[in-house]
């Protein structure tokens, strides 16, 4: 059996916060803002993951009002994630990702995400894409004050 899952996550830039994007640390003098290191891009990979399986969203897992979880990395969610994806009998067949930011330039750092997400979920980086796109300066990515990501996964029994 084939499943899809489709998850979209954003987090407001803020100053005096690291700036984590796919699990790379990125050289910037702003960073988001949540209550884990809201790694926005990791985040939409994880809650696709679960979303393929319908076992419910992020905070389902992982509240935002919880000690447990406060600046909690999320690499640790995703391969967590991933694992309640594998205990189910699935695995990623392939991921695809969208980045959304107006001001935060992608492409240098395109290739250090797909091997940092292949090796989060120790998977081949040829089944991850990642894609990234402006908001044309509308709205309030287009205004540079958050990200946004968009993931969609498709995994299989195996």
């Amino acid at each position: 059996m084939i499943r899809i899952g489709h998850a979209w996550d954003t987090h407001r830039l803020v100053q005096g916060r690291k700036l984590i994007l796919g699990g790379v640390l990125v050289e910037s003098e702003i960073g988001l803002l949540g209550h884990s290191d809201a790694d926005v891009v990791l985040h939409a990979v994880a809650e696709s993951l679960l979303g393929s399986l319908a076992l419910g969203d992020l905070g389902t897992f992982y509240p935002d009002n919880s000690d447990r979880t406060l600046n909690m990395d999320s690499k640790i969610i995703l391969k967590q994630c991933y694992q309640r994806v594998k205990d189910l009998g699935y695995r990623l067949n392939n991921l695809d990702l969208t980045i959304y930011s107006q001001n935060i330039r992608i492409s240098p750092i395109r290739e250090r995400i797909k091997e940092s997400i292949a090796n989060i979920l120790e998977i081949d980086k040829n089944l991850v894409s990642v894609k990234a796109t402006t908001y044309e300066k509308m709205g309030f990515i287009g205004r540079g004050e958050a990200l946004a990501c968009e993931c969609v996964c498709l995994v299989e029994n195996f």
